[in-house]
């Protein structure tokens, strides 16, 4: 069965590398579903959880925030300005910066992305242990 190898990157760091049986990202058009075999492609990013499901159909959630990512010849590179991996995520901060970013109102309204985007993660990524 084919498979694709996917590297996910961010500014700071590698977050993680290996493969996978599909990878499910954010556009600002919507969600775009990967699998072996898929049309080459580049796109950015938006605030969302990045989904990977491993060939022994394991999952793992990355919380994206912005970026792009390409595909080509089952290659998928997710180059994000801030990534994290969902076990990465202090859920407690989170929580501290998504109430500190909702008091701040609209100017602040990226920052309540990102602490939405982390919860989501990490809350999603629970549920799957």
């Amino acid at each position: 069965m084919a498979e694709l190898n996917v590297n996910v990157v961010s500014a700071e760091r590698a977050i993680w590398k290996g493969p996978a049986k599909s990878v499910v990202a954010k556009t600002p058009e919507g969600e775009i579903g990967v699998l072996p075999g898929h049309e080459p492609v580049l796109a950015l990013l938006v605030e969302s959880p990045l989904r990977i499901e491993a060939p022994d159909g394991s999952k793992l959630l990355v919380a994206v925030h912005g970026g792009f990512f390409s595909v080509d010849s089952d290659e998928v590179n997710v180059i994000a300005e801030i990534a994290e991996l969902a076990e990465d995520i202090d859920v407690d901060r989170a929580k501290r910066a998504l109430d500190a970013a909702r008091a701040a109102g609209e100017e602040e309204f990226a920052a309540l992305k990102r602490a939405e985007t982390r919860i989501t993660v990490a809350g999603a990524a629970a549920g799957l242990r």
